[in-house]
């Protein structure tokens, strides 16, 4: 016999327990008759109330007195805690990015609120035009959760599954994804928003390095990845950090090349029919006097662009992104930008510097949902650009860069404040409104 089953009741007992609920039931119905006769005698003024209020206290104690009675004689074994099948395990606790303990670990208990308390995604507005792919890692895990009886999980994991989420090309044969993404797109009636990562020295040799090995190289992936767009659309983010990190010094490539590539990619991805195209540009904390972008990424064509993209893979608040993003726009004409909002919902981590502050922060949150409703001028959509749920690297214990990881992205989703992006509106006019009372960044 398991261990976890619980002990065999003498068959006596059982006779017992009946005979002791039967006489209970039937003796407290008697005396609730008791009560209930007083009081309908007492409301059709056939006794007196005193009457009345003597045969309800003698009723009432007669049927506490009665259970009591029948509650003894009941054997403990009928009410021996079972432990095991038929029985719901202890909850789980959940510590750190998700990782369960406890005797309900094994079973998918969980001490976070029913599945109810966390409704999925409602489906996006039908004039927004971001693409969702139904089977990105987030969906296959809220599937793989559901199935295994990981509901509060599941549905927690659905608030990522059910937005849309940027593709990142970043190998040496965009066309194929480029193609399949669009194409699926395009059957939904949205457009994909797609991240062109292969310059070379990519991230200046850290987490992310890597790229084309050469320029022509490069030169022949964007046209590669221009053409798999024929005339589907789609936005598109050019290379996340590529002039950030010049700015900053990375020495493992020459501005001048670097700045050509961007340029030239800009141009090739524009010139493809419903494009939208956003040079990257960093994020406030990176590099806070905007002012030292604008020459860099003025010869990275970023005037050709629609606009800049800000806070990729990172966790500023979008009211720093759109003050930043005003900044840039008064010293480059006018220009346009996009934020990645997908883990910024508790902003940065508080008093952090160098990796620890972009490198898998713990206690962050899913931001805004991907909207072109900005209430910004020139804010032209928040996205999620960054997958949530994606490593940032190998820190604290995570994969390496790019890979999912589903304890991170259920604690992104379970720190949630509120979907509904009326607050980022906010901030978005408060950012822009802070930046257009600010000197100018020249």
């Amino acid at each position: 016999m398991p261990r976890s089953a619980p002990p065999p009741r003498p068959r006596g007992t059982h006779r017992l327990i009946a005979v002791a609920v039967a006489v209970g039931a039937t003796a407290t119905a008697v005396a609730l008759g008791v009560v209930a006769t007083a009081v309908a005698a007492l409301a059709a003024g056939t006794v007196r109330r005193g009457a009345a209020a003597a045969l309800v206290r003698r009723g009432a104690t007669a049927a506490l007195l009665i259970g009591l009675c029948c509650t003894a004689v009941a054997p403990a074994t009928a009410t021996a805690t079972v432990t095991g099948a038929g029985v719901p395990p202890a909850p789980t606790t959940v510590t750190g990015a998700g990782a369960a303990t406890g005797a309900g670990a094994a079973t998918g208990a969980s001490s976070y609120p029913p599945p109810s308390a966390y409704p999925p995604p409602s489906a996006p507005p039908a004039d927004e035009p971001f693409w969702t792919d139904p089977d990105s890692a987030a969906a296959r895990q809220a599937a793989e959760w559901r199935a295994a009886g990981r509901t509060v999980d599941a549905a927690l994991m659905e608030r990522i599954a059910g937005r849309p989420q940027a593709e990142w090309i970043y190998g040496p044969d965009p066309a194929p994804t480029v193609r399949a993404r669009t194409t699926a797109a395009a059957r939904a009636g949205r457009l994909a928003v797609l991240v062109a990562y292969y310059v070379p020295s990519r991230d200046c040799g850290q987490y992310s390095h890597g790229g084309a090995p050469s320029a022509a190289d490069y030169r022949a992936w964007v046209d590669a990845f221009a053409a798999a767009l024929d005339d589907r659309g789609a936005y598109i983010v050019v290379e996340p950090d590529a002039v950030a990190q010049m700015v900053a010094g990375c020495t493992e490539v020459t501005a001048a090349e670097r700045y050509a590539l961007l340029a030239y990619a800009v141009d090739r991805f524009k010139s493809r029919a419903h494009t939208r195209v956003y040079l990257d540009a960093g994020n406030s904390a990176w590099i806070p006097e905007a002012w030292r972008l604008v020459d860099a990424l003025k010869a990275s064509g970023v005037r050709r662009a629609d606009g800049v993209s800000l806070n990729v893979s990172n966790f500023q608040t979008d009211q720093a992104s759109s003050r930043y993003g005003e900044w840039l726009s008064k010293d480059l004409g006018g220009i346009h930008y996009v934020i990645d909002s997908s883990r910024n919902g508790n902003g940065p981590l508080p008093a952090a510097t160098g990796t620890d502050a972009w490198c898998n922060p713990p206690g962050r949150a899913l931001g805004t949902p991907p909207t072109t409703r900005t209430g910004g001028d020139r804010l032209d959509a928040y996205l999620w650009i960054k997958r949530p749920g994606e490593s940032d690297g190998t820190c604290r214990g995570g994969p390496a860069a790019g890979q999912w990881w589903p304890e991170y992205a259920l604690e992104l989703a379970r720190n949630i404040r509120d979907e509904v992006p009326d607050g980022a509106r906010d901030g978005a006019r408060d950012g822009a409104r802070g930046a257009r009372n600010a000197p100018s960044s020249l």
